[in-house]
């Protein structure tokens, strides 16, 4: 393939301005938000998990409460039944006034056992309770945190962005001026050699791949003619020979 020296020279201004895009590429992608970001909706995920389960657990011990409450409303219901009974002197039988207080001495201690129970759920309500709080709390400032990592990568996007989109119009500009099939070898030796489709002959060097020629092989390029586009033995890219070649 032949191409103007020029034409070949500004591979490098390409190369430089693909080379810049690739780094605010890999700068986009290695943000230090993205490993907070990740850590921090970890950790959120599980507080979220933590709080579901606690509400659970509280939703689970208020309604052991309203059972246990109406056990200890039944049983005083029936106690005040059977004390109006005894009290009204409407039973005279002796066996069925002391069946009625013997029933009225189990229901109290009936009662007592169950306010027991009620007790012993409202504390372990109340510390449900305190247990949801702190985890609301502890969910709504990881919230907090997540929402401000996230706005620094979206800021960091949207610098890293602008930029991008200047150096691509600069690229538009460059690549523009440079034949079509020059171009397409320089783009497909892009895709196969890491990113680097052209690089400068300097000082008997090859700049990408860091080979350097002898003196027989520097002969053999500089027997070639100014518009040969000369590739690099060792690794195949578009050798630029500028004025600094030493050819």
């Amino acid at each position: 393939m032949n191409a103007a020296p020029a034409d070949q020279i500004r591979l490098l201004d390409l190369q430089a301005i693909d080379s810049k895009l690739d780094q605010l590429a890999h700068r986009r992608r290695s943000l230090p938000e993205h490993a907070e970001i990740d850590k921090v909706t970890a950790d959120h995920t599980a507080l979220k998990d933590l709080v579901v389960a606690a509400q659970a657990q509280h939703g689970d011990t208020t309604r052991e409460l309203t059972k246990a409450e109406q056990d200890v409303e039944q049983v005083r219901t029936r106690a005040a039944r059977n004390q109006q009974r005894l009290d009204s002197g409407a039973i005279t039988s002796p066996k069925d006034l002391e069946n009625l207080q013997h029933e009225i001495g189990s229901l109290a201690k009936r009662q007592g056992d169950l306010e027991d129970v009620v007790l012993e759920i409202m504390e372990r309500l109340e510390s449900a309770q305190t247990r949801v709080t702190e985890l609301g709390a502890r969910l709504e400032h990881s919230t907090v945190v997540l929402n401000e990592a996230e706005g620094r990568r979206d800021a960091a996007y949207a610098e890293i962005d602008a930029e991008a989109e200047k150096v691509k119009r600069d690229r538009e500009a460059v690549a523009a001026v440079i034949p079509a099939d020059l171009m397409k070898l320089y783009g497909k030796l892009r895709e196969t050699q890491g990113g680097v489709g052209a690089a400068r002959l300097y000082q008997r060097r090859c700049e990408g791949c860091r080979t350097e020629f002898s003196i027989t092989e520097l002969n053999s390029i500089k027997a070639e003619p100014a518009d040969k586009v000369v590739r690099c033995e060792n690794c195949s890219r578009i050798l630029v020979r500028t004025a600094d070649s030493g050819v």
